[in-house]
């Protein structure tokens, strides 16, 4: 990227339009403020900045801007989704992504068995194979 430049935050996150998430389970941590862009809920996702939760996800409200942090995403147990019009849903990439990008440092995906169906190696395994 060019000097000067910032990244945009939002390049981390999966952006479905006119969706929410509703949380069935009750545990599961939300928190809303107003703010006045995305890229402004994105960059306090990202930093898990004034959240008592790990931010999986954010969705923002086009018509009050708010932004609801999310400490679920749309692959979590105890979480629906539900059309609505007036939000986006952001989830986090490293939380959605299905495949390995790199050495895999960042993968917090669900997937656990290969394309032919045997079970990973755990990370922490040097069994049968040394990393």
């Amino acid at each position: 990227e060019s000097k000067g430049k910032k990244r945009n935050p939002l390049h981390d996150f999966k952006k479905t339009g006119e969706l929410m998430l509703i949380k069935v389970n009750k545990t599961l941590e939300v928190k809303t403020k107003l703010l006045n862009t995305t890229e402004q809920c994105a960059k306090r996702c990202s930093r898990n900045k004034g959240l008592s939760f790990t931010c999986k996800a954010f969705a923002y409200d086009r018509v009050t801007k708010r932004c609801h942090w999310l400490s679920f995403n749309s692959l979590t147990n105890g979480v629906r989704k539900k059309q609505d019009h007036a939000f986006d849903l952001y989830e986090k990439k490293d939380y959605v992504r299905n495949c390995i990008i790199g050495k895999g440092a960042n993968y917090k995906g669900t997937i656990s068995v290969t394309k032919s169906g045997i079970q990973c190696q755990a990370w922490n395994s040097m069994i049968p194979h040394e990393h």
